[in-house]
């Protein structure tokens, strides 16, 4: 365990051992000085305090940790006789040396922590870890001890624990990604929101796991990258690829930079990705946000209907506010000849165009001349003429077809070119039928759904009130 005095740096180590002329003789290999020096850069670099003793409990090795945590130098410490009086309180020292030393007769390595003194005479408690060191011939010849500091050592621990139960049981998902932005490591939770393997998804693009959001998602792992974590999470939604299609979902994400703790400056080995589901909140904030702007569009829709002398114009003030955030287009048709009761025997139900949005630029919507009481050209089967019959809404898409495909099946409904959705809502009043309110929608937004055929028949009401009204006093 002994090294050569050649340098500064081995006086830190120990006493001497046999030199060039010593009891081997001068012929030694010519690298036994450098095999010293190695030795000394070793347990110089290390990040761990060390000292070992020989047989008799000598200090034999003493390195610059040992140093810098107990101020006591290696030449002050090496050649003393155990750690009484100046490492260790006397009324200790026995105890201590003695856990030190029983490693000598113990397999393997011990773990003990105690406290040790400082040159200033402060106390520092440290855990050790010592085992036997053998000699030539097998038998127990001293024994090495690397110590640090008790929170120096809890906090590797924690730190270990924290990443440990990160990877197995944390509730949201941690994805570590590498410098080419695929994923090194992840956990259960991650897997399965990314619905593939643990090891399946390793070293794979993201491109091959989100259908959506990829782009989204690598430009913030680049920022990351170049610019450090940014101050708060980002919400990002995404569209996971999975055995039963495309799954939308909305994952609120945390992003750290990872560098490396050995390199003398930081190089980046990643970055650490935290995500949480928040699909069903985020969706049930944007429902409540939704019913909040339609509510408000309703009640300013009463209001300025209120103020209209013509029921006509009324119903027309109705449909345009409920245009705004909802459709592209609305059409407002009448049943031809009168509204229809409940039961009462009639037939083909035909329909008169009392107002609609333009076809063109954007603008309020135009009453339309119904006086000459000319039924739309609506075909058998049309969803208005449905609506009608059904006295319920009726919902209407063209699906997944070319341009041209989706331009012939609005002009065969005598509807706008660009519409490819559409939402028929009866208008009744005093228990009949009225007539048809029409919204459609472009390519740029989502089909219609339950909800928005909710909101379509509150629109209703309010229309068929106020074309009720006008026919009452003969102005509509």
């Amino acid at each position: 365990m002994s090294a050569s005095r050649r340098s500064g740096t081995t006086d830190e180590l120990g006493p001497d051992g046999p030199g060039p002329d010593g009891p081997e003789g001068s012929d030694g290999p010519e690298g036994s000085d450098g095999g010293s020096d190695l030795l000394a850069a070793l347990l110089d670099g290390m990040d761990a305090a060390l000292c070992a003793f020989d047989a008799d409990g000598v200090v034999t090795h003493w390195n610059r940790e040992a140093e810098r945590i107990l101020g006591w130098t290696a030449a002050e410490a090496v050649g003393r006789h155990g750690f009484a009086g100046w490492a260790v309180r006397r009324a200790d020292a026995e105890e201590v040396e003695g856990r030190l030393m029983s490693a000598m007769r113990s397999p393997g390595r011990q773990v003990h922590e105690f406290a040790l003194l400082t040159k200033d005479g402060g106390r520092v408690l440290v855990r050790t870890q010592s085992a036997a060191v053998r000699g030539p011939d097998g038998k127990p010849a001293g024994v090495y001890c690397a110590f640090s500091e008790v929170h120096t050592q809890i906090d590797l621990e924690r730190s270990i624990a924290l990443s440990e139960a990160l990877f197995e049981d944390a509730s949201w998902g941690v994805v570590l990604v590498d410098v080419d932005l695929r994923p090194a490591v992840v956990n259960a939770h991650a897997a399965r929101s990314l619905g593939i393997g643990r090891t399946s998804v390793l070293g794979r693009p993201l491109g091959e796991l989100l259908a959506q959001g990829v782009e989204e998602l690598e430009s913030a792992l680049t920022h990351v990258l170049a610019e450090g974590a940014p101050p708060a999470p980002a919400e990002i939604w995404v569209a996971v690829r999975t055995p039963d299609g495309e799954r939308r979902r909305c994952w609120r994400c945390g992003f750290v930079r990872l560098s490396s703790p050995l390199a003398e400056e930081p190089v980046p080995l990643g970055v650490g990705w935290l995500f949480q589901d928040v699909t069903e909140a985020k969706q049930s904030e944007q429902e409540a946000s939704l019913l909040r702007f339609r509510t408000n569009q309703l009640h300013r829709a009463a209001r300025a209907a209120a103020e209209c002398e013509d029921p006509a114009e009324a119903a027309v003030v109705h449909l345009d506010f409920a245009l705004a955030g909802f459709a592209d287009h609305a059409l407002i048709d009448r049943v031809a000849g009168g509204a229809v009761a409940d039961g009462e025997e009639t037939g083909p139900v035909r329909l008169v165009r009392v107002a609609a949005t333009p076809s063109g630029a954007p603008g309020p919507s135009l009453q339309a001349s119904g006086a000459a009481g000319l039924p739309v050209r609506y075909g058998e089967g049309h969803p208005a003429l449905q609506c009608v019959e059904r006295a319920g809404s009726v919902r209407a898409s063209v699906g997944s077809v070319s341009g041209d495909r989706a331009r012939e099946w609005a002009e065969a409904r005598q509807w706008p070119p660009d519409a490819v959705h559409a939402l028929c809502a009866v208008l009744r009043s005093r228990g009949r039928t009225l007539g048809v309110v029409t919204f459609l929608r472009g390519s740029g937004r989502g089909q219609f759904e339950r909800g928005d055929a909710v909101y379509a028949e509150d629109v209703a009401v309010r229309i068929a009130a106020a074309l009720d009204l006008g026919g009452a006093v003969g102005r509509a």
